[in-house]
């Protein structure tokens, strides 16, 4: 009786694994896989973001030239020149518009702006969130992928669900999401795993259930 029993508790066992291992097999598939390359829309020139640095260079006009924090409201303040808008556009677009505001106290102004302290706007940041070790928004690089994602968080913790994990997009103005199997590449090592990003993914890695 004892052995039937013991029998009985290691079936019950094992099919409530099953039950476990098909309710994540089924969440899995409830969204599509994410495409291993990201679409050629994506945005190839950088795009200045608050909490970047600029470095406005003014030609035989030192006096002028500064370098200035872009401001949480996208904006900067430069010489001669009040909250010019610097946030969304590439550094050559900044350049031409501080030439423009500058031409009303210099005479044809010749304007370069390098960028440091890379932070980009906040609708082109890649964010993770959930079991990531350093959960936190980083700023989109050209070609940037998966496997970049998660060594600059650090990795997973030891309760995430890797391969739970999915991605959101926005897919012409639509919100989509896509499944991704991180487990498998970063533990498995399979390279078929490492998808690329796109600028305002959401990275969202679950809390296992075991």
């Amino acid at each position: 009786m004892k052995k039937l029993k013991f029998l009985n508790s290691i079936q019950l066992i094992l099919a409530c694994v099953a039950i476990l291992e098909l309710n994540g097999c089924a969440l899995q598939q409830m969204y599509p896989t994410a495409p291993a390359r990201a679409d050629e829309s994506a945005p190839t020139e950088y795009l200045v973001g608050p909490g970047d640095v600029l470095n406005i260079v003014v030609w035989r006009n030192p006096e002028v030239s500064i370098q200035v924090p872009v401001r949480p409201d996208g904006k900067f303040t430069t010489p001669l020149v009040e909250d010019i808008h610097a946030s969304g556009k590439t550094p050559t677009q900044l350049a031409r518009d501080i030439e423009n505001a500058l031409s009303k106290y210099i005479q044809d102004p010749i304007v370069s702006v390098m960028v440091t302290n890379f932070s980009g706007p906040f609708s082109e940041q890649i964010r993770v969130v959930g079991q990531a070790t350093k959960p936190q928004a980083l700023p989109y690089k050209e070609r940037m992928t998966l496997l970049d994602v998660l060594i600059a968080v650090g990795g997973l913790t030891e309760f995430a669900d890797g391969n739970g994990a999915s991605v959101l997009r926005a897919v012409n103005g639509q919100s989509r999401q896509f499944a991704v199997r991180l487990e498998d590449l970063i533990k498995e090592g399979d390279i078929s795993a490492n998808i690329e990003m796109r600028p305002g993914d959401v990275l969202v890695i679950p809390e296992s259930w075991f």
